[in-house]
Parts: structure tokens; sequence; C-alpha cells
């Protein structure tokens, strides 16, 4: 028997209860309830309770039976917008590309091209990751294929397990930042966060990259440098670039999966980039593009076996995060924790104003350790709080998202992390999370401070 689960189950319980009995002002019973249910999800989400899937199949169901919403709106996220299926579209694209080989082929050739040194494989990463953002859109299946391509280079250059490690987490933490550069880097968590900056302002493939790219890139640097400077080899690196050959050779020539896999992946990037001229959602154009893969003589890139590479717990747990926040709007729960939780003014100018948001989410954000969560709970709050103010809601919504998107100090407050360690994947430990973690926390309203600037000189503030 787990004692430390047991302890996680009470404690979520004991966190629901207290809220459900204890008399808080000014808040009406469904917002109280969900309050109360939301924190207790949380709660469990943060101590790995059971699956992050499991856990927020209950957290549905508990809306629904406890009447705090209609089923039709606990479940938006399937119908109201384009996410779900964008996810689902973005697992098989990635997929694709995986399996097909196109993948490794372009890694194969990016690194015997340009890495000769630690430095370099370091760097290759957040390059790799970068290029790769483009054809695989989700840092998951983006990073394992580096890591499997990092591990030959591993191999083959006889570095110590010491060294190897560092590696290892460099191509976890590479995904964080670089994932935030473009609107496909990450289809789950991005294109949620522009649903919050407002239609027209974000929503689109470029508008994303004008508004959040520089920031983003940013960040990106930072956490290269830092860990250039952290993490620094226990001796020199010599690659073999003869092993990477050989590994590059065994490909053999390119395959018609592979081409027809290409072909597919430059007309989704072509409809990403033009998405504010033909109009098409890019969540319809990832789903259509994913599902035109497996037509015969264009297509037979996707077969019956391909709706195994989308993870059902991704998309339960996304449902749920979704729920945190149009429930608790529709509830009143989010207008009452603003009232609550944030301070009774606050500051006019921008950038004060911008860092004391940004405290606040990281705060939060070490609690709750969700990354959607804390988007579903806070931006709704802060978006009500201010919208006397005349300030965009994107200036709210990006300020939120780029202090917690782009921070951690434990592998639990943010997935891509949490994903890779353990010995069989990145081959690093909460260790290495919290060395570049804490540095990096204090680097978050660095890039906060690039940002207002940035969206300052675009005249969205």
């Amino acid at each position: 028997m787990n004692v430390k689960k047991i302890i996680s189950l009470l404690a979520g319980l004991l966190v629901a209860a207290i809220i459900m009995f204890i008399p808080l002002n000014n808040i009406n019973p469904a917002a109280q309830t969900c309050l109360a249910l939301s924190l207790m999800t949380v709660v469990w989400w943060a101590t790995n309770l059971a699956q992050s899937g499991f856990i927020s199949g209950i957290y549905l169901v508990c809306l629904i039976i406890f009447g705090v919403a209609a089923p039709d709106l606990v479940l938006k996220a399937w119908y109201g917008s384009s996410t779900m299926w964008l996810v689902i579209g973005a697992y098989m694209i990635a997929g694709a590309v995986k399996d097909s080989g196109l993948g490794e082929r372009l890694a194969y050739a990016f690194i015997k091209k340009f890495v000769r040194s630690y430095n370099g494989i370091i760097i290759s990463i957040f390059a790799l990751t970068l290029i790769l953002s483009l054809l695989i859109p989700h840092p998951w299946p983006r990073a394992f294929l580096i890591m499997s391509v990092m591990a030959v280079v591993i191999k083959s250059a006889a570095i110590p397990k010491t060294d190897a490690s560092k590696i290892g987490f460099t191509v976890f933490a590479a995904s964080v930042p670089v994932s935030l550069i473009f609107l496909t880097g990450d289809s789950v968590i991005n294109p949620l966060a522009a649903s919050y900056a407002g239609a027209g302002m974000a929503d689109s493939w470029l508008g994303w990259f004008k508004y959040m790219g520089i920031p983003a890139m940013i960040s990106a640097i930072i956490t290269l440098v830092l860990i250039l400077i952290l993490f620094k080899p226990s001796r020199p690196v010599i690659i073999n670039l003869q092993e990477i050959s050989a590994k590059q050779s065994a490909l053999g020539p390119m395959t018609t999966i592979e081409k027809r896999t290409l072909i597919w992946i430059i007309l989704a990037i072509i409809l990403w980039l033009t998405d504010s001229i033909h109009g098409i959602n890019i969540g319809w154009v990832t789903f259509g593009i994913a599902m035109c893969m497996s037509l015969p003589l264009v297509g037979e890139v996707l077969t019956v076996k391909s709706w195994s590479q989308v993870p059902v717990h991704v998309l339960v747990f996304l449902t749920a995060a979704i729920a945190i926040g149009t429930v608790g709007g529709a509830t009143g729960m989010n207008a009452w924790i603003a009232k609550t939780v944030l301070p009774e003014s606050l500051p006019g100018n921008l950038i004060i104003l911008a860092l004391l948001i940004s405290l606040i989410a990281v705060l939060i954000h070490m609690l709750m350790g969700s990354v959607i969560a804390v988007m579903g709970v806070l931006i709704p709050s802060l978006l009500i709080f201010t919208e006397n103010m005349a300030i965009a809601p994107l200036f709210v919504s990006f300020t939120v998202y780029l202090a917690i998107a782009s921070h951690y100090i434990l592998p639990f407050h943010h997935l891509n992390m949490l994903v890779g360690q353990g010995e069989e994947n990145g081959m690093y430990t909460s260790k290495e999370t919290i060395r570049l973690g804490i540095p990096l926390t204090a680097a978050v309203f660095i890039q906060i401070l690039i940002a207002v600037i940035w969206w300052k000189s675009l005249g969205v503030i």
C-alpha cells in the first residue's frame, strides 16, 4: 500500500471538504462547489495521485453529478472550439513524422553537418527543437525523437553517464521555451492561451509569432545560456561522425512514405502560415491534414494503428483543465477569486503591472503545478479585474502565459520536464530540474520586461 498516495487522496478530499463547508463571503453555492472540486483536483494533479487522465475524469464527472454545470458546458472544449481536434491531429502528424523516419533522417543530417563538441550538442538540441517544431506540433514526441538521436551521439562519443544526463536534460528543457515560439510549437496549450488574448490578436499562426515569437526566443536564449553555464561537461567530447554517418546510411534512400509525409507537412506549414488569408482555423487545418494523410494514392501515411498515437488521458486532462476556466467563469468562481486573491487596486504603470501579474502567476503555479489549470483560473479572473483599465486582453493573457509556461522548479511544474525524467527517458532526475529551475525563475521576470517593451513597440499597449 502506497502511503504517499493515501495521504494525497485524503489531502484532496480534506481540501474539498473544507472549502465546501466553511463560510465564504459573497460566493454562490455553485461557485463554492466548483472551487472545492477544482482545488481537490489540483492537489491530486500536483501530488501525482494517479495518472492525470483518471483524476481529470473524476473532476469532470463530479462537476456534472453535483450539478455545478450542465454537461454541454463541462465538455465545451470538444465543440466550442477546434482545440481538441487540433491536439488529435497534431499527435497523429507527430507520429507520422517519427514513424516514417523523416524526423530521424533530418536530425542525423543536422548533427553530421553542424555538431563537433559538447557545446555544439547543446546548441544543436535547441536548433533541432526549433526546426522540428514546424514539423511535429507537440513537444513530447519531438523531444523523444531528438533524444533517440542524442542516444546515438552519446554512445558513439563514449560520453560518461554524468554528462549524458546533462544532454538528456537539455533535450526536454529546450522544449519548454522553444515550444512557445510558434503557435503550433505546442498544439495543446498555445492555442488555449491565444483564445484568451482576443479575436484577431493572436489566434492566427503569424499573429502568434508576431506577439510571442521574440519574447519566446529570448526565453530560449536565456535557457540555453544557463544550461551552458550550469551544466559543463566533465571532459571534452569528440563526436564519432563515422557512426553518425553509418546510422544515416542505414536509413537508406528516402522512402515513398517519407516523401508523402514531407509533402503533407509542407502543405500544413503553408496553410498555417496563411491562415489569416484563407480564414481556416489552424485546428481544422491540422486535423484535416492528418485525416488526409490516410487517403490512398496521395496518403497511406497514417493507418488504423495511427489512432493509438493519440493519448486519451491527455485529451481528458485538457478537457478538465479547460473546464476549470469555463465552468469557473459561468458559476462566478473566477470573479470571486479575482476579488479575493488579487489586491484591491492594480498599478497603472504597465511594467510594474506586468511584474506584479507575473509574480502572482508564478506563486500560484508553484502551488498548482499545472500551466493549463493556472491559465484557466487566473487569466479569466485578471481579465475581469482589469476590464475597466482599458488594457488589451493580450497583455494580461500573454503575461500570465509567458510567466508560467517558461517557469518550473520541480518536474511536476511543467509536463515537458516531467515526461523526460527517469533513466529510461532523459536520464535526469529532479536534481537537474531544480538546479536550472531556480535561476530560471528569476529570468522569468527579465523575459516579461522584454515582452512588455516588445508589445509596446507593436502598439498593443
